[in-house]
């Protein structure tokens, strides 16, 4: 029961209980045992019954002087809980005390409580709105007229509070006698930017950059003062307070470019001014200004005067400062074990480290936008810049070695934006980069291969000729030799810059792919785990760049022993074979059966025992990691596309058909999707061995089709239809019972084709004409419904057998439905023209049927106009069919 003591007058503690709860909070702050404390906690909970429980918490946070901080402050933590709990059910007296309080709290010297007397305002807000606290924001304009520092502080903090938690009060008619108190604060606030106290600056400016995006009128019709307020701070002695002037011109540049404009060249200057400030951290928020420039589309022409001075500042913040922690982490030898940080996906720096992170994401941030200034002006910098990096390329000794690297560094980032003015000079930048990869630094070698790797289109493209193919030779040699680098760093710059290479080469490589082949695979045994996962990504490049021409027994004794060499060290449950699984999945989809025949057993077995032990692990483990399943099952559709019906013998041995049914019902969507991937290559190739399980098979695919929200699951969704539509054709007498049932699935996918991935539409209608074809009289009573969609939807599908097959099955239901099918006449003609050759004799002579059974439905007046009305590509192109 609430208890409180009937006093005559204004409330006043006291003294005993006063002195009580101040032991208590005490007590509560020292290192007790847990038992302790919970008796301490009792009896403070014994205490909080009583009605005027929270005015003593108020009192001893703001009026209790000869109290440690610490403690003023729990007891301030209290009352703020307290009243979130509790404050409509206070007495009004009481109510009206501790209000007194907190506002006479903001006057208090000591920061903490000043800030907690603002948050514990803002709470008193929140619970009982500004209607029951008319006198609040008077006071609070007083105290910010006062004179006293503490007091205009105190103020500032509780308007700051209030505006985060009730961002919508201060900026409303209703909550003070019909005035917009943003308005009106915001007008004394703006005097603090020329305040002699830093903290006030400070807070007064942080306080009006959040009602920028908002823009209230208050803001809008004082904007010059405030970016004259503005660019006055841009001198402040506080970062702190720096990097806030920072915060609001990008903000004002992004959702507020107009009110810039007309002093578009005092923020230039400010901005070029913070970025290169002295410190990091301002330097870095002032970068982020000139890519919103861009966004906010202002004309460039404003920023040409100052490109010179620009691209210098954005160059001298892409050097790397005197900082030996980070250079020891670059020159790290390739025996030194991988740590935890390096296996993430690789950052400008790890975030565990807010220093270095803030140097590396400044270097970042200039680049990308010295990319954006090459691209919006192109060649029209080079004019100043590329002297300045001629200079710093030429520059010799070791403290000029920054310098250097950021001018290689700034040569990459303009390669593409400036192409056509740097075209020109591409051997003169080709032969000084080149001995930079052997230089003395680490990170000069790392830069130049990623640098190179940004010419790799335009060093092809001069591949043609003779001096052209000589440089073309000269670049690949030098990033092979650097694969083979000491340096982890450059092993990695350089498997990626081979990477890039490759994949603008393409067939240009053969000639060179043993030597390629033997320098990557050299190194494979030492790499450590982040560089094996770069240099299969080359050799995935590589494959897919090259093609069939890998295929050749040469070339696979190179290839494949040395990555099954590093496959059979790892374990099962190592996260490195998944790199290698990614790996041989492009290699396999390379290589003709015959050359890989030799390694399939064991990888296929190795597969089956990942998948085994993974879903063992998922009973005790249901959130485990279902990487290891999904890119077996990968792999496993990539071998049974290489060996088609070649597979079976493996499949036949194995339990992978019971395994892949659990993966079907898996949770994880990811795992769904791989695994009807493989049931449609499976029922592709070797159907009889899924036979004794298809309807279970088929309940499952049926069963994505129908799930709500089908866009969540869309690729798992477009997996099962192709999967359902394979079944269908490879064992038609199964498919029967889950006809009607798919038709219902898939006539919503077509008539939504728009809000649907193309992918999934062009599975849908394939799925649909192979049902057509196996089960006509179950298909037929349905296309009413879908003729048209379904016949525009094939009209956009690439030629192939899968859409023969949906052919057949769109001739059956001609056939089948003739009514439906004169009325859809013009579809199905689009569909038919949009055929650049069919080479089935079958379908061919089929479609042909088709065309001539149409003319005889019609007069030969209504085919004439018919045929005259049509489109006359699709005419053209449908003539050949009605011969």
């Amino acid at each position: 029961m609430r208890r409180t003591i009937t006093r005559l007058g204004p409330w006043q503690p006291h003294a005993e209980g006063l002195n009580q709860i101040i032991l208590l909070l005490l007590l509560d702050n020292l290192p007790f045992s847990t038992v302790i404390r919970t008796q301490i906690r009792m009896q403070l909970l014994h205490f909080s019954l009583f009605g005027d429980f929270n005015n003593y918490l108020a009192f001893i946070l703001s009026r209790a002087k000869d109290v440690p901080v610490e403690i003023r402050k729990v007891a301030g933590l209290l009352l703020k809980n307290g009243l979130m709990a509790v404050y409509n059910l206070i007495e009004p007296e009481h109510q009206q005390y501790i209000k007194l309080q907190l506002l006479y709290g903001l006057g208090e010297a000591d920061q903490h409580i000043r800030s907690t007397c603002g948050t514990t305002i803002s709470n008193v807000i929140q619970q009982g709105g500004i209607l029951g606290w008319p006198e609040l924001f008077h006071t609070l304009l007083h105290f910010l007229n006062s004179g006293d520092p503490n007091r205009n502080g105190g103020a500032m903090d509780a308007l700051s509070k209030i505006s985060e938690n009730t961002p919508e009060l201060l900026d409303s008619d209703d909550a003070w006698s019909g005035q917009r108190p943003i308005n009106i604060f915001l007008l004394e606030l703006f005097e603090f930017f020329h305040s002699p106290h830093a903290n006030l600056r400070k807070l007064s400016l942080r306080f009006v950059n959040k009602y920028i995006i908002s823009m209230p009128t208050g803001l809008y019709t004082s904007k010059n003062k405030y970016l004259d307020g503005l660019f006055l701070l841009a001198n402040e002695p506080d970062a702190a307070v720096r990097k806030l002037v920072c915060t609001a011109l990008l903000q004002l540049v992004e959702f507020h470019p107009s009110v810039l404009e007309p002093r578009l060249k005092d923020v230039i200057e400010c901005m070029l001014q913070l970025n290169k400030d002295n410190n990091d951290v301002v330097a870095l928020e002032a970068c982020g200004f000139w890519s919103k420039y861009w966004d906010a589309q202002i004309p460039s022409e404003n920023l040409r005067e100052y490109l010179p001075r620009l691209t210098l500042i954005l160059l001298s913040n892409m050097a790397y400062p005197n900082d030996d922690d980070l250079l020891a982490d670059a020159e790290e030898e390739e025996s030194i074990p991988d740590r935890y940080q390096d296996l993430k996906p690789q950052l400008p720096c790890s975030d565990e480290d807010d220093d270095t992170c803030t140097i590396c994401n400044l270097r970042k941030c200039s680049a990308s936008a010295l990319d954006v200034l090459s691209n919006v002006f192109g060649a029209k910098i080079l004019l100043t810049f590329m002297p300045i990096i001629e200079a710093n390329l030429s520059a010799t000794g070791d403290e000029a070695w920054r310098d250097k690297e950021a001018a290689v560094l700034a040569l990459g980032v303009i390669a593409r934006g400036c192409n056509n003015g740097l075209y020109p000079r591409l051997s003169e930048i080709v032969a000084s980069l080149i001995p930079l990869l052997d230089h003395k630094f680490t990170l000069i070698r790392s830069t130049s291969c990623w640098t190179l790797s940004q010419f790799s289109k335009y060093i092809v493209q001069d591949s043609g000729n003779k001096k052209g193919y000589e440089q073309f030779d000269i670049v690949l040699t030098a990033l092979l030799q650097r694969i083979s680098d000491t340096n982890k760093l450059v092993q990695g710059a350089a498997c990626s810059a081979l990477a890039i290479l490759e994949e603008e080469a393409a067939e240009k490589l053969a000639p060179r792919l043993k030597e390629i082949l033997q320098h990557l695979m050299h190194p494979l045994g030492e790499y450590q785990k982040r560089n094996l996962r770069i240099i299969c990504d080359a050799i995935g490049a590589l494959v897919d760049a090259v093609g069939e021409e890998l295929d050749q027994p040469v070339y696979v004794e190179i290839l494949i022993p040395p990555l099954l060499q590093k496959w059979q060290n790892f374990s099962i449950f190592d996260k490195d074979l998944l790199t290698l699984l990614e790996c041989f999945t492009s290699i396999v989809q390379a290589l003709g059966s015959i050359e890989f025949s030799e390694f399939t057993e064991h990888l296929f077995s190795r597969c089956i025992t990942i998948i085994e032990a993974q879903q063992r692990l998922a009973k005790a483990h249901p959130f485990s990691d279902k990487d290891f399943i999904t890119c077996s099952l990968d792999f496993l559709s990539g071998l049974t596309g290489c060996f088609d019906s070649g597979i079976e013998s493996l499949v036949l041995q194995s339990n992978l058909r019971d395994m892949l049914l659990k993966c079907c019902r898996d949770g994880a969507p990811d795992v769904r999707q791989s695994a009807f991937g493989l049931l449609g290559d499976l029922a592709r190739v070797c159907p009889i061995y899924l036979h004794p399980r298809v309807p279970e098979f088929l309940y499952l695919a049926v069963k994505q089709l129908k799930i709500p929200k089908l866009e969540k699951t869309i690729s798992v969704a477009n997996n099962a239809c192709w999967a359902i539509g394979e079944l269908a054709v490879q064992v038609p007498q199964e498919i029967s019972p889950f006809v009607t049932t798919v038709i219902s699935c898939l006539i919503p996918i077509l008539h939504q084709s728009e809000g649907v991935e193309k992918s999934m539409v062009e599975n849908s209608a394939i799925t649909l004409g192979r049902l057509a074809f196996v089960c006509p009289d179950l298909v037929s009573p349905h296309m009413e419904k879908c003729m048209q969609p379904w016949c525009i939807s094939l009209s956009t599908t690439r030629d192939g057998i899968e859409k023969e097959d949906a052919f057949k099955g769109l001739c059956a239901m001609v056939k089948a439905n003739p009514s439906v099918a004169q009325s859809s006449l013009v579809y199905v003609c689009k569909a038919i023209a949009s055929w650049k050759k069919i080479w089935s004799t079958e379908l061919n002579t089929e479609v042909c049927k088709v065309m001539h059974d149409y003319q005889q439905m019609l007069t030969n007046e209504a085919w004439d106009k018919f045929m005259s009305d049509l489109d006359p590509l699709v005419k053209a192109n449908i003539a050949k069919y009605l011969v």
